[in-house]
């Protein structure tokens, strides 16, 4: 039906957005991405009325997980009267964010809810009404419609893909399940994930239009489709975690909430409130933090709480990557909304806490799991390149050093800038031996070595491969806690993880020293009425005249 030869032309293809440096070399189409949510626009296909049209796209990467070169194809679906596909492509590492469900959904955009859940096997299930759990996905962006697609595996859904995911044996967690409403910012998210959702997923997506809502409000409308007991999955970013929680657990609903939690401390308290008011009332909370569901990091905590390592003594966490830059802000645009748009939300302090957070929190979280303590301190440094155009507000270094009580150090480093030495992984240190705990994208390469030299021919122990990938484990245990009525709430522990975050990013952003205890006590605010936003309220921040947003300076910046 058609081929295209991307080293002699692009043949229609455009590169839309969060994309620069697009080229058409010998080796095919290259580019360079520079946000989270990018995607490049196909020309329009003539394909079959009412069919789908398997296309594959056949992509390199500069390494996979271990480093080593190599390539990779991942099929998409064409269907007719679809308005277009959108396609990434990454260099450097950064292609290999495909390896896990959500984030090829989140990474590819429209069609990749789809494309990700092109191998899935739909068993016909029947089961009593009142066995039936309800999903309202609220955010309809990448992270919710892959994490719809957890909960439905976790319900009975067979995954056919090769991701490595299987069932979790065990967990309980079987049984019918079903998403009945859908709530956005933007109605063509909305359309997007229902249909890509539908598509594969058939009756299971029970969310016709009048359950499908728009708007600031739209989360009370989506959660008021739920009985008591049902699930809301919180999957827009952080500035609204907390609002959005507190009127679940009111409604008596159990929740599924992404990172971040939220973008400061003052959302951080509200988070802590609304889960002891889970608690009371029974409720499960599950959290996006799913390294804590490695069966592979969880074996390595083992070894290590057994005493194989000795006393730890330093743990070292990198991400580091080409980076993440937004040009200035289009003058007469709505402000707010264009803030809250695709791959902006990331640029902006009080929206999600900035990039760093956004991309660090999953091994910040690392630390304090393997020292089983929070840290009393941090502080660090940070900055931009000389000459820099980055319009954000993000810094594109930032290097914390967390103390714990015991003396112990955590450093955190990450650094976003083209054409730099790129790394993604976490080592600890004991008096006995080092281990790497985890790899590029969160790759469970968790293993001891002999000593202290992290050397591939010198590993001592490795655990069991993975046969559940964390993104899957996590909804199998929390379906299953649903189900048969186990404790599960893990909002106090990933409210304090991203504490611990917002420590880290306070010290670089102030140039001062951040204690727990100082964290704990704010009461630091970047927007104080994001309850009370509409399309038409001004934006939380204001652009300057060139169309740039204020960057922390260090000695003056407050945010603890």
């Amino acid at each position: 039906m058609a081929f295209w030869d991307f080293t002699q032309a692009t043949h229609g293809w455009v590169a839309k957005g969060m994309v620069t440096n697009a080229r058409t070399t010998t080796e095919g189409w290259v580019m360079d991405v520079n946000a989270p949510d990018p995607n490049l626009t196909g020309p329009p296909m003539d394909c079959p009325a009412e069919q789908f049209v398997l296309v594959t796209l056949r992509m390199r990467s500069d390494s996979d997980v271990l480093g080593a070169p190599r390539r990779m194809s991942k099929d998409l679906i064409y269907r007719q009267n679809l308005p277009f596909m959108k396609g990434m492509t990454h260099t450097q590492d950064s292609l290999s964010r495909l390896s896990s469900r959500r984030n090829f959904i989140r990474t590819t955009g429209q069609l990749a809810a789809v494309s990700a859940l092109a191998g899935v096997a739909i068993p016909h299930v029947h089961a009593a009404e009142d066995n039936t759990i309800r999903l309202a996905l609220i955010g309809c962006g990448g992270r919710g419609s892959g994490a719809v697609a957890n909960a439905m595996s976790a319900g009975g859904l067979v995954l056919g893909d090769d991701s490595g995911t299987q069932r979790a044996m065990g967990s309980g967690a079987g049984g019918p399940v079903k998403l009945v409403a859908m709530a956005d910012l933007r109605q063509d998210r909305l359309d997007q994930s229902h249909q890509a959702l539908s598509q594969k997923l058939g009756d299971r997506i029970d969310a016709p239009r009048e359950r499908r809502f728009q708007g600031f409000d739209a989360y009370r409308r989506a959660i008021d489709c739920l009985r008591p007991g049902d699930v809301a999955m919180l999957t827009t970013h952080a500035a609204f975690r907390a609002p959005h929680l507190e009127y679940a657990v009111q409604k008596g609903v159990n929740v599924f909430m992404e990172k971040d939690f939220a973008p400061d401390p003052g959302g951080i308290r509200r988070i802590l409130r609304a889960g002891e008011a889970a608690e009371k009332k029974n409720l499960k909370i599950a959290c996006g933090l799913m390294c804590r569901h490695s069966s592979a990091r969880q074996a390595l905590i083992q070894k290590i709480r057994d005493g194989a390592m000795g006393d730890i003594q330093l743990i070292r966490a990198y991400r580091m990557d080409s980076g993440y830059f937004m040009g200035p802000f289009a003058k007469g645009e709505n402000e707010l909304l264009w803030q809250l748009s695709p791959g902006h939300p990331y640029q902006f302090l009080w929206s999600s806490g900035g990039v760093f957070i956004e991309l660090m929190i999953h091994q910040i979280d690392e630390c304090f799991w393997i020292k089983d303590s929070w840290p009393v301190s941090a502080h660090g440094v940070g900055g931009r390149f000389a000459g820099s155009t980055d319009c954000s507000q993000n810094l594109d270094s930032y290097s914390i050093e967390y103390t714990f009580a015991d003396g112990t150090k955590a450093l955190v480093t990450g650094r976003y800038i083209p054409n730099c030495n790129n790394d993604f992984a976490t080592f600890v240190h004991g008096a006995k031996c080092a281990a790497k705990f985890s790899g590029n994208i969160h790759a469970p390469t968790s293993w001891l070595y002999q000593d202290q030299r992290i050397e591939q021919d010198r590993i001592a122990w490795k655990p069991e491969k993975e046969t559940v990938n964390p993104w899957q484990a996590e909804w199998d245990v929390f379906l299953g806690a649903i189900r048969n009525n186990r404790p599960h709430n893990e909002a106090r522990r990933a409210a304090l993880s991203n504490l611990g975050a917002i420590m880290g990013r306070a010290a670089v952003h102030s140039g001062r020293i951040i204690t727990w205890d100082e964290a704990m006590a704010s009461n630091f605010q970047f927007c104080a009425n994001v309850d009370e936003l509409k399309a038409d309220s001004p934006a939380p921040v204001q652009a300057d005249a060139q169309g740039r947003y204020p960057a922390p300076i260090p000695g003056k910046t407050v945010e603890v």
